[in-house]
């Protein structure tokens, strides 16, 4: 793959992955994102997964048997995660005499990592920091817990490419094609793992603004080169908690299928009155992130649940968690409770939202004594009145 004339793509697809990082689904796979800049200097922007080690070192010395033979001088790394860096020492062993440009973090992580921080070998990059390849220059912004701590990006001023980390990735091997595009995956791949740094991300957007950006290459998922303020204005809204689009998400959990009958009730009655997107999602038994992405891009959230050992139900509990985690805000929350004799679901909810900003309770709740009866559906109503 060509990034342009002089930016090559000599990253790897990974089809054998089944959870990456261990717990977010991939049935497409991933790709773990390389590149190389041919210039006077040639530079090789970070490496691929353990796994993938020599497919990369082979798709670098490819690359350079079309420029001469000539080697790397620098191999850049923007990010220390081992799916990023763990062929570093390999690229050190094969590549005697390049230098490693990394952040001053980043290189203390090496020492963790390989037993050396590569001393003699070290360019310590930082905010404002340039590295001159010939008519290529990189321009180094620091871009801190987005979503490690010694994350850089990097902006290549010649062909207006931003490397950036993390930022802008999505699950997915490069080589399935996506028939949802970028945005699906992306989400459920921002709100999973970058979601809490939502402040941190803003602040590296403000940095980027000032670069005419042409090309965004990110460590995962494919290049994005057309209609760039896109992906821009998407990352602005998903980092500032802001709402994707209209609708409401209702997330529930249900013993017997009563309380499921009423979050299915609700979403029928919401269709009715005309509400634009309503997504419906059983958190005992679909990918809770898919859940999380759902909760974060819709303004409005239905939690309906049991009460459970006086509380709420321990699934209803983990997604909440994983909202609170990644300060889940400005968004109005409503209340579907169960409880054959003493509901208690909704204030438990709601208790555990007392830390969380720019929440809104919606004035109906839902109350249902083990069955929907026609009283419950009348209160169904009126929530469904209220949120539309």
């Amino acid at each position: 793959m060509q990034i342009t004339e002089s930016i090559k793509y000599i990253g790897v697809n990974d089809h054998k992955i089944d959870l990456f990082e261990g717990q977010f689904e991939v049935p497409n796979g991933m790709a773990y994102n390389s590149y190389l800049i041919l210039d006077e200097k040639i530079a090789v922007m970070d490496s691929v997964d353990q796994n993938f080690g020599e497919e990369w070192l082979s798709n670098i010395k490819k690359e350079l048997s079309t420029a001469g033979g000539r080697q790397p001088d620098y191999l850049v790394v923007h990010h220390m995660e081992m799916d990023h860096s763990a062929n570093i020492k390999k690229f050190t062993e094969s590549y005697p005499a390049a230098k490693i440009v990394a952040s001053k973090m980043a290189f203390v992580m090496m020492k963790n990592y390989f037993g050396s921080d590569f001393a003699d070998r070290q360019i310590v990059a930082g905010e404002g920091t340039t590295l001159e390849l010939g008519k290529h220059t990189l321009n180094f912004i620091a871009a801190p817990n987005v979503h490690w701590p010694e994350v850089l990006m990097s902006y290549e001023s010649q062909d207006k490419v931003l490397f950036s980390a993390d930022a802008f990735g999505k699950f997915g091997a490069n080589d399935v094609e996506d028939p949802e595009g970028w945005a699906c995956e992306a989400r459920r791949y921002y709100f999973g793992i970058v979601g809490k740094f939502g402040a941190q991300v803003q602040a590296v957007l403000k940095k980027a603004s000032g670069f005419d950006i042409k090309h965004i290459c990110s460590l995962h998922g494919p290049l994005l080169s057309e209609n760039i303020k896109y992906y821009l204005d998407t990352y602005n809204t998903w980092s500032s908690y802001g709402v994707e689009t209209e609708g409401v998400a209702i997330c529930y959990t249900s013993v017997y299928g009563n309380t499921k009958k009423a979050a299915e009730k609700l979403a029928e009655l919401l269709k009715e009155k005309g509400c634009p997107k309503v997504a419906l999602n059983d958190l005992a038994r679909e990918d809770i992130y898919e859940c999380v992405e759902d909760a974060f891009r819709y303004g409005k959230l239905v939690l309906a649940t049991t009460t459970y050992n006086g509380g709420v139900f321990p699934k209803m509990k983990e997604f909440i968690d994983h909202l609170k985690e990644r300060d889940y805000q400005n968004r109005t929350i409503a209340f579907i409770e169960n409880g054959t004799w003493a509901p208690a679901a909704a204030k438990g909810m709601a208790a555990l939202f007392e830390a969380s900003k720019n929440i809104t309770f919606a004035q109906n709740k839902v109350t249902i004594k083990t069955a929907v009866t026609p009283e419950v559906e009348e209160q169904l109503k009126s929530l469904a009145n209220e949120l539309v």
